[in-house]
């Protein structure tokens, strides 16, 4: 196949020569083909053309890299310092940098995401993840703990790596997702299997690649392509694995928690959102209008804590809700490495199918169309910044993640008080994120009390800090990434007590 015919032309030599290799799967620390030779297709969303190949990964391939990380687990890996895993993560962060132009052109042309959002956040983002969790390795311990047991005790608990991983990542955000799970995994001494989205594997395979660069020995970090189904499922039932950690939807999330059950494996799950915006009538309504774009257009509105639920007080509804369409409206859709782009496409036929069909069962609910739509480009999978009013509970829209550019508004009144806004907000079986936004802090703090969500954002749009813990209520998952929480998900904890009277 000639693939040159497929790449875009401000495409660099590193990424470009990165799409003509021969992707294989990252075993042991050295490439190898799949047991079946099969090999899937990569799509440039913006296109719909034929990117790269990548080998199609079985449960065969699952056992190799399962068996690679425990050997690496009971060996090497055991014996290596913290201060020496710091070493190297911190080495991994400075490649990372080092080839930041290429692993964000690689990102773009395989997500769809603009080249700017990739270039100047996620890859510094990754970075910095690797450098925070490479300063808890080596302050990762116990506690001496006062007992009360009769006589003289010295009783004391350690913190060990919970031992083989699996870490399943979705498609949205590859490099982003692919480091929250890696740099805590090798902060706390685990070795791990990681299988990325058949969809979007290429940065994963990459970043596997500068690992090994930076010094991770062979076996501690494998990279298994292919679809959930084999390796998904393989890596969730896998009796040698210790731990699964995913990040999609929640039917995947009961899959793998199912299949987990065989072993009682630890489980943390990062799932869906359905995330409300709350605009008071004397917050700063500019801001508070392009923070909801950012938070529901951005990366075409494909992120778990997407703001898609907005909910603004009547007296500011208009001229908010005008400020919002207008930047909808005059949003530059294209090429995530094109010039200029401000929104890229969804990521394949499939999505750009489901979110339109959303948007069409809106209208046929009720809702109205104020801005956007299903997109008329000729190639490419775009759907159009979206504004849905006169949406109300029972919708589909206003129930269920729609994962596109999609935004609900609704109103309240001087009529509701916080207790019946935020029964509004919690109006849903998700609770990831939320935004509030208001100039006074007594209102910004009572409604965040209120809030059944794992993350409020007050007068902002996210907090993507690697310090602050990340994660959901109810059907948004099990447990916390980023902040020492990550530690504790890649940790167990013994409790050791020595009797001194004998």
């Amino acid at each position: 196949m000639d693939m040159t015919r497929t790449f875009h032309p401000a495409l660099g030599e590193a990424a470009r020569a990165f799409l003509g290799r021969e992707h294989l799967l990252l075993i042991d620390g050295h490439a190898a083909e799949s047991d079946s030779g099969q090999r899937t297709e990569i799509l440039d969303p913006a296109t719909g053309e034929v990117i790269a190949t990548a080998a199609e990964g079985s449960a065969t391939d699952v056992d190799r890299a399962v068996d690679a990380a425990r050997r690496a687990f009971a060996g090497l890996w055991s014996k290596t310092t913290p201060a020496a895993r710091t070493r190297i993560m911190l080495r991994f962060a400075e490649l990372i940098e080092a080839h930041a132009d290429e692993l964000a052109q690689l990102e773009s042309i395989n997500s769809g995401k603009p080249l700017p959002a990739c270039r100047n956040v996620d890859v510094p983002g990754i970075a910095e993840m690797l450098r925070y969790m490479a300063g808890w390795a080596t302050k990762i311990g116990g506690e001496t703990p006062a007992v009360s047991l009769a006589g003289e005790w010295h009783a004391y608990t350690l913190r060990e790596p919970v031992g083989v991983v699996a870490q399943i990542i979705p498609w949205n955000f590859p490099l982003n997702m692919a480091m929250w799970k890696i740099a805590p995994a090798l902060a706390a001494g685990c070795t791990i299997v990681m299988k990325p989205s058949e969809q979007t594997p290429l940065t994963a395979l990459r970043l596997g690649e500068l690992a090994l660069e930076a010094g991770v020995p062979p076996g501690v970090l494998n990279i298994v392509t292919g679809f959930g189904d084999p390796v998904g499922a393989a890596l969730a039932a896998h009796p040698r694995v210790d731990k699964v950690a995913f990040t999609g939807s929640g039917e995947t999330g009961r899959r793998i928690l199912h299949a987990a059950s065989g072993n009682l494996k630890r489980v943390s799950l990062e799932l869906g959102g359905k995330s409300p915006v709350i605009v008071f009538p004397d917050a700063n309504l500019e801001a508070a209008a392009a923070g909801v774009c950012s938070s529901i257009f951005f990366h075409a509105g494909q992120i778990c804590a997407a703001g898609s639920r907005l909910y603004v007080h009547e007296r500011a509804f208009d001229q908010v809700l005008d400020a919002i369409a207008k930047r909808a409206n005059g949003m530059k859709l294209g090429h995530g490495l094109d010039a200029g782009t401000e929104m890229g496409p969804v990521i394949s036929q499939r999505q750009l199918a489901r979110v339109t069909g959303y948007i069409s069962s809106g209208e046929i609910e009720g809702a109205t169309l104020f801005a956007g739509g299903a997109a008329d480009q000729e190639r490419g999978f775009f759907v159009r910044p979206t504004v849905l009013t006169n949406v109300r509970p029972g919708m589909r829209v206003h129930d269920e993640e729609i994962f596109g550019p999609v935004l609900c508004a609704m109103k309240f009144s001087d009529d509701d008080d916080l207790d019946s806004i935020a029964a509004a907000a919690n109006g849903t079986t998700y609770g990831l994120a939320a935004s509030i936004w208001t100039s006074d802090l007594a209102t910004a703090h009572r409604t965040a009390r209120r809030l059944h969500a794992g993350i409020v954002n007050v007068n902002a749009l996210s907090s993507p800090d690697a310090a602050l813990p990340y994660g959901g209520y109810k059907q948004s998952g099990w447990g916390r990434e980023r902040g020492f929480e990550a530690i504790e998900l890649y940790t167990e904890v013994k409790a050791v007590a020595v009797n001194l009277n004998v």
